[in-house]
């Protein structure tokens, strides 16, 4: 009897003792487990970025033409050349004789009126004609680029103690106060 009330006393203290480490940690089971440690500090990690927005932008200019200049001869009337002719015929018609007169007076008919057109071109007082400017309103367009910051927050670095023990890591959500754990008991040989 004594024997079997010191083995049940040995087991129940084996049962105790594992009990009592496996309780030290938390609400684990088994060898591994999870359990809540307390959350020291949360920083949030901020993501900054640049965002490019496209945009016309458009504006009526003045814009200055000018029209190309042209000249022009002063006399396009034949009349005076015409009245060349009719004079260097005459003259001719004195130099020459006979059958040569009538050739005499055709060569003074063509060099009065060549010798008038001539002069008229020559010192007629041809000019340019155009050249004027003026002004036409254009559309011009280009486009700005603006870039706006954006800030994103990505993720969260936590600090968290647990067992005394002070670590860190980083999530994808704020934790609040306490951080889920995972416990995990191995014997050391």
């Amino acid at each position: 009897m004594v024997r079997k009330s010191v083995l049940a006393l040995a087991t129940l203290g084996v049962m105790a003792a594992s009990n009592a480490g496996a309780t030290s940690y938390g609400r684990h089971h088994g060898p591994s487990g999870y359990d809540y440690a307390e959350v020291i500090r949360v920083d949030p990690i901020i993501e900054r970025y640049q965002r490019p927005v496209q945009r016309d932008q458009c504006w009526r200019e003045p814009v200055r033409y000018r029209e190309p200049a042209r000249y022009r001869h002063a006399r396009e009337d034949r009349g005076p050349a015409v009245l060349g002719a009719i004079v260097g015929g005459v003259i001719g018609s004195q130099f020459g004789s006979g059958g040569g007169r009538d050739a005499a007076t055709a060569a003074g008919a063509i060099l009065g009126y060549q010798a008038v057109r001539n002069d008229q071109r020559r010192y007629g007082g041809g000019y340019y004609e155009g050249g004027r400017e003026y002004v036409r309103y254009e559309e011009r367009c280009r486009v700005n680029t603006e870039y706006f910051s954006e800030e994103r927050v990505t993720g969260y670095d936590v600090t968290y103690r647990y067992n005394g023990q002070v670590f860190n890591t980083v999530t994808d959500y704020h934790p609040g106060d306490r951080l889920r754990v995972q416990v995990d008991i191995r014997p050391v040989p």
